[in-house]
């Protein structure tokens, strides 16, 4: 998300690996592995929401704009590639557009705020009214605890979602857990569970400094566990977790 008061914007559009920098480091720390340095996973199964998702997955068109960017590439792959030519895929400004929201307008330019976690449930279940896809609804996640009972549980919602793409799932985490760099709240789309290395693969929207990348699944929960810092100001505090998009039952 890389989120920021405005004065304050210049700093983070310098990190990490500014000319500025006086020490440089590697793009990705020890917790996460680039797509294109381990694909055997994306080979060899099924893998049916990379598939379905990975080609909707396009930049966040603002540094505070990762949830929409997140919530468009998710709901254009569960509609899949529009059927006529006079037909466009959905964009970010447009889903805003439908939506309506001057919150999350506002929280998504360039400076905003950018989304908690309860905003991030609420307006997803906004954009699918918005878009007509009354059959689906959103639900969200959040773990309470580092411990085997909420890893038993976070890998079972991943090994559902990996069953088909019928439905998704946006992570809400700290980037920097993950990465090893940035320190803040970040959202993406999960594009697929490994379970027999058991980790999980982030359909990255922050394009300009990343490709999707794996990470394990301990480390995830870490990353969604970890408190917002004060340097935030209104996320504050935010920790985060999954929010589901499935068939309306």
């Amino acid at each position: 998300m890389r989120v920021v008061p405005l004065v304050s914007l210049m700093a983070v559009l310098a990190l990490p690996a500014s000319a500025e920098d006086a020490e440089d480091y590697p793009k990705l720390g020890p917790n996460a592995v680039s797509i294109t340095e381990a694909t055997e996973y994306l080979r060899a199964a099924a893998a049916p929401d990379y598939w379905a998702f990975s080609s909707f997955v396009k930049p966040q068109f603002t540094t505070s704009a990762c949830g929409i960017a997140s919530v468009t590439a998710a709901l254009n792959g569960l509609r899949g590639l529009p059927g006529m030519a006079s037909e466009t895929v959905l964009s970010q400004p447009e889903l805003l557009d439908l939506v309506g929201s001057e919150t999350w307008t506002a929280i998504s330019a360039e400076g905003g705020d950018g989304v908690t976690f309860a905003q991030l449930e609420e307006f997803t279940a906004a954009s699918l009214a918005a878009t007509g896809m009354t059959g689906f609804a959103a639900t969200g996640w959040q773990p309470a605890a580092e411990d085997d009972a909420t890893l038993a549980d976070l890998r079972a919602r991943l090994a559902a979602n990996e069953a088909s793409a019928e439905d998704a799932l946006l992570v809400y985490y700290n980037q920097g857990v993950v990465t090893g760099d940035w320190d803040g709240p970040h959202v993406a789309l999960i594009g697929a569970y490994d379970p027999g290395e058991d980790r999980v693969l982030i359909l990255e929207v922050d394009q300009q400094w990343y490709i999707p990348y794996w990470t394990p699944v301990p480390i995830l929960l870490e990353a969604m566990l970890k408190p917002t810092g004060a340097e935030h100001g209104v996320l504050e505090g935010e920790t985060g977790g999954f929010v589901a998009i499935a068939p309306a039952t």
